[in-house]
């Protein structure tokens, strides 16, 4: 017999639906994401804590789940909003149905709502806080809904960030198909030997960011979002790197502080989260894009070389162009909108883009930003 279940917004619209994962009541901003694979990825993505995601692709859980494609150890959505849900997925690397999968974890779903109607909703009045409940009316969800904080000045990299340092080792090779014209056997590209040794802020990285690291030989030793610049240059590494994360990226002065002590010290590499941050230890500011940018299908300009790319992205800030000093160069662009996609300072070896090179779902287009910080490193050592 099916659960009932109800998303409420704060405006006081409300959809009707079907439970599955568990039940219960729970609440965050509720933003959409448009792309059309890799359900597991941004269920696991600790970007994504505090926020209710739903999936503009109409069935939801058709390959199932599988350890493999985790992005960390765990869900860290509030709840999964979906049109339909496949019950019996079709893959031969699925380990359980993407139901049970989020029963296990505690996390909320619904399924049956008109995902269309939701993400045109959001598109027209903007991102807003949310309530999905088995137990709640639509009044009190709403009520609810509205009594939630706002994702605007909210830390949530202190809830996702490691509690202690640590040297990835896990399983980083690339899986391929075995090719009786090249004469290679599969399943796997072998790794590369380490050229570099880097030490990576965690505000919530994502585990393809650190195998696609290690494939571009990097060695990697991810740190606590708290690590002071003193601490991370008392171990000397070739280059430091700033992952992605969570929350609003103005909140997180005491990163910031410790980020303006390092540019010029070592190469930098940013991320999305990483971008915002370098933007504010720069002194520019960040502000809260109206839905975001959520999905494997973002154009984005390089005013470099006018190269597109297709990109993976996922955030609801951006870099306000205006707030950077001049020894600061925005090097990419959205096309959707123009918000800025990719920095450079102009005299230290530090650079950042505002997506996701490492994809996780999405395209690879913009993977040899990896291969891009080894030669900075390589580089600046010559230097």
């Amino acid at each position: 017999m099916p659960i009932n279940a109800i998303l409420a917004l704060e405006d006081g619209r409300c959809f009707e639906g079907n439970a599955f994962g568990a039940t219960g009541t729970t609440t965050g901003e509720i933003c959409f994401n448009t792309s059309m694979t890799g359900y597991q990825e941004v269920i696991t993505d600790p970007s994504y804590r505090g926020q209710i995601v739903s999936m503009t692709y109409p069935q939801i859980g058709n390959y199932g789940v599988n350890p493999e494609d985790n992005e960390s150890s765990r869900p860290h959505i509030r709840a999964f909003v979906i049109g339909e849900l496949c019950e019996v997925p079709s893959n031969w690397r699925s380990s359980q149905p993407l139901g049970a999968y989020l029963a296990g974890h505690g996390v909320l779903g619904i399924e049956g709502i008109d995902t269309r109607a939701l993400t045109k909703h959001l598109r027209s009045l903007g991102a807003m806080r949310a309530c999905v409940t088995t137990e709640l009316d639509c009044e009190a969800a709403v009520a609810k809904a509205k009594a939630s904080p706002s994702m605007e000045g909210m830390d949530y990299v202190k809830e996702v960030s490691t509690s202690e340092s640590y040297h990835w080792t896990e399983e980083s090779r690339e899986w391929i198909l075995p090719n009786v014209l090249t004469g290679h056997p599969g399943p796997y590209e072998e790794l590369p030997p380490v050229r570099h040794r880097i030490v990576a802020y965690d505000f919530g990285i994502k585990y393809n960011i650190l195998r696609r690291l290690r494939q571009a030989g990097f060695g990697v030793e991810v740190v606590n979002s708290t690590a002071t610049a003193a601490e991370v240059l008392a171990k000397n590494p070739d280059g430091i790197f700033l992952s992605n994360g969570p929350g609003d990226p103005a909140a997180l002065d005491y990163i910031h502080a410790e980020l303006r002590q390092l540019i010029g010290k070592k190469p930098i590499f940013g991320i999305c989260l990483g971008n915002q941050l370098l933007a504010h230890a720069y002194g520019g500011k960040t502000f809260k894009l109206k839905f975001g940018h959520r999905g494997g299908n973002q154009p984005v300009k390089d005013l470099r070389s006018g190269k597109i790319s297709i990109t993976s992205q996922n955030h609801g800030f951006a870099v306000d162009p205006d707030s950077l000093p001049p020894e600061i160069e925005v090097t990419h662009i959205n096309l959707n909108d123009g918000t800025v996609e990719g920095m450079r300072h102009k005299t230290h070896p530090v650079f950042s883009v505002q997506y996701h090179p490492e994809a996780a779902p999405g395209p690879n287009d913009a993977s040899y930003f990896f291969e891009e910080f080894a030669a900075l490193i390589d580089q600046t050592k010559k230097a």
